[in-house]
């Protein structure tokens, strides 16, 4: 090591260090890196599983976040993830004070501090790898569809809004992913490092900041982030501090550093470091191309578009337009196999005041059905469809125990957001 092992650390700085340690290691869980690789999680579903049942025991026993927590899934802020972060926060603390009663004579942790920083770093690399390629291809956030464009603005949720303002331009979300990757590569290169984790602190700050002011659920993630970042510039807070503000020399970084004297750890280094690489390069790129990826063009009888229901007949009877029905459909939405319906009918899957569902067509029988889940093995609604002309479509089926007799028309429906009109000349505010 290039920093004096010799050195001794105040009290309150190897307090602090085992703290870290303890809990920068359960929150990066270094064993679950390699997950992507087949097989791997035969293994590492073990550790999950304890995880997941210290923090369900903790939570019963002191925190009571709620009686029955939700695991982390399509929200990393579920009740199952705050209870994690108060049992990791809270074994860190009575970690920290065991070892600091075991471990009183310990001059310093020069060689633990080069390990923690050296994980955490790749920690930090595999997530801004991982979330600044999909962005570089435009596969994290997505232009708006029709069914969104249709959603009135007051409709959306802070978090929608904000996934549309970001997959709105493709160019602004591949530099939001380019600043990512950047970071990713600087601190790959121990030469570089201190500039990475600047950037990377910057980057993280302003996805943590998004997260929190438009209720994004990934709040908890986000906020980890920021932390560990902050850790690892918090090792060179002396150099930086005298760099950026006392404008003083500042010494060489040497937190990064250490002499590998056998060429065994050497080679491992090499074939360790490129590995994560890899996985945090290359999978999440083809994960995210495989799920993006369109199929081929299918010539489909009924076109994408935006359809106004003209007739909406049940039981025989004609029910009209009216702004107070807020059952009755008011126009419909047919968009590559998904479909939405201006209508607060909880037949289907509620999302920004419009009822959501999937369809498929049997062009051969004249058969059109609903689902309310693109996995739902049974329909919620079936019609014979018959398409007259190129912009009508009457359905005729059963919804409950009564007929249901539906006449559609296609509309030029015109959005000035789908435009993505840019001007470099601008007389007035638009």
């Amino acid at each position: 090591m290039l920093t004096a092992e010799n050195t001794h650390w105040p009290l309150w700085r190897k307090i602090v260090f085992r703290f870290f340690f303890i809990y920068l290691l359960l929150e990066t869980a270094p064993i679950t890196w390699l997950d992507s690789i087949p097989y791997v999680t035969l293994v590492t579903q073990y550790y999950g599983m304890f995880t997941d049942w210290m923090v369900t025991k903790a939570n019963a026993l002191f925190f009571h976040v709620r009686p029955v927590l939700v695991p982390e899934a399509g929200s990393g802020d579920t009740s199952m993830g705050w209870a994690r972060l108060w049992t990791y926060l809270s074994l860190a603390v009575i970690g920290a004070i065991i070892w600091s009663v075991f471990d009183r004579k310990r001059p310093n942790y020069t060689h633990l501090n080069y390990w923690l920083c050296l994980f955490t770093r790749y920690f930090v690399i595999t997530v801004a790898l991982t979330y600044g390629i999909i962005k570089l291809f435009g596969f994290q956030m997505s232009f708006p569809n029709l069914h969104q464009l249709a959603t009135p603005l007051g409709d959306l949720l802070p978090m929608r809004f904000s996934w549309f303002f970001i997959g709105y331009s493709r160019l602004y979300q591949f530099f939001f992913g380019a600043m990512e990757v950047l970071a990713a590569l600087l601190l790959l290169n121990r030469r570089t490092v201190s500039l990475g984790v600047l950037i990377a602190t910057g980057v993280f700050f302003n996805v943590m900041m998004l997260n929190l002011c438009y209720d994004i659920p990934v709040k908890i993630f986000s906020m980890q982030l920021v932390f560990t970042c902050l850790f690892l510039l918090a090792n060179e807070s002396g150099r930086l501090i005298n760099f950026f503000i006392l404008n003083k020399p500042a010494p060489l970084s040497a937190i990064y550093h250490f002499r590998y004297t056998k060429r065994w750890m050497r080679v491992s280094r090499i074939v360790l470091k490129s590995l994560i690489v890899i996985i945090a390069l290359i999978i999440p790129f083809y994960q995210s191309y495989s799920e993006s990826a369109s199929e081929p063009p299918v010539k489909r009888p009924v076109k994408n578009g935006v359809y106004a229901v003209t007739t909406y007949r049940l039981a025989n009877r004609d029910i009209p337009l009216s702004m107070l029905d807020t059952i009755r459909w008011q126009d419909l939405i047919f968009e590559d196999g998904l479909g939405s319906v201006k209508s607060n009918d909880t037949l289907f899957r509620q999302r920004y005041n419009r009822g959501y569902f999937s369809y498929s067509l049997d062009s051969a029988k004249h058969m059109l059905g609903f689902k309310k889940h693109y996995d739902d093995k049974n329909y919620i609604l079936e019609f014979n469809y018959a398409i007259p002309d190129s912009n009508t479509i009457i359905l005729n089926g059963i919804k409950g125990a009564d007929s249901l007799y539906v006449e559609l028309k296609r509309t030029n429906r015109h959005f000035q957001l789908a435009e993505r009109q840019f001007h470099w000349l601008s007389e007035s505010n638009r």
